[in-house]
């Protein structure tokens, strides 16, 4: 079976590394991407058997990317490879995505992923089974959506609506009716800063 890959990162080394173990193991790399949007494009002109993508990067994540091609149903399997360990990501197994690894695994981790989403299975790191427990978290996001959970992140790093909207290609407005939807879903006081104290409280939920 000729095995075509399209390979996302915003890392160029972890991106150079992977393409370099990839083609060592017999994969054809068909393409290296380092945005959303130009691996979303690569995959409509490639046609890969399967798309590795990084779950954090710019203008479209991982999952925005997989959702595309479920909704303009491309033939392409996808495996995220990313840095967290989160239920949002974990909820898309079998529905979105096929595979889901960590950066910080071995190497042969990505390798048995790739092996079993090649055998119509899907695929969960080890390291990720034994590290999240799923019974503490998933009822405190498990209604946000990925955007949501993306504007927590950078809630976290003391960034502005202003900021985050223009990380996010999309209106000032838009970031605070985003806001808005996590204080009602999470049952969080409309104060001032009642968001904020959430999130300098909740980390390690959504950044880990």
């Amino acid at each position: 079976m000729n095995v075509t890959i399209v390979l996302a990162d915003d890392h160029p080394l972890l991106l150079s590394g992977n393409e370099q173990f990839l083609k060592s193991k017999g994969y054809k790399v068909v393409a290296t991407e380092t945005n959303g949007n130009n691996a979303y494009n690569s995959i409509l002109k490639y046609n890969p058997t399967l798309a590795i993508l990084d779950f954090d990067m710019p203008i479209q994540n991982g999952l925005e990317v997989a959702k595309l091609c479920v909704q303009n149903e491309l033939d392409v399997k996808i495996i995220i490879l990313t840095l967290h360990k989160q239920e949002a990501i974990i909820k898309e197994i079998g529905n979105l995505i096929q595979g889901y690894v960590l950066k910080d695994d071995d190497l042969l981790e990505l390798e048995n992923c790739i092996k079993k989403v090649l055998k119509e299975k899907t695929y969960i790191s080890k390291n990720i089974q034994n590290a999240v427990h799923l019974s503490n978290k998933k009822n405190v996001l498990q209604n946000l959506t990925v955007t949501e959970i993306k504007i927590l992140r950078y809630l976290a790093q003391n960034m502005s609506s202003s900021d985050i909207a223009e990380k996010l290609f999309i209106s000032k407005r838009t970031v605070e009716k985003h806001r808005s939807n996590i204080i009602h879903k999470l049952g969080i006081k409309s104060t001032q800063n009642g968001l904020l104290l959430w999130v300098q409280k909740n980390t390690n939920l959504f950044n880990t």
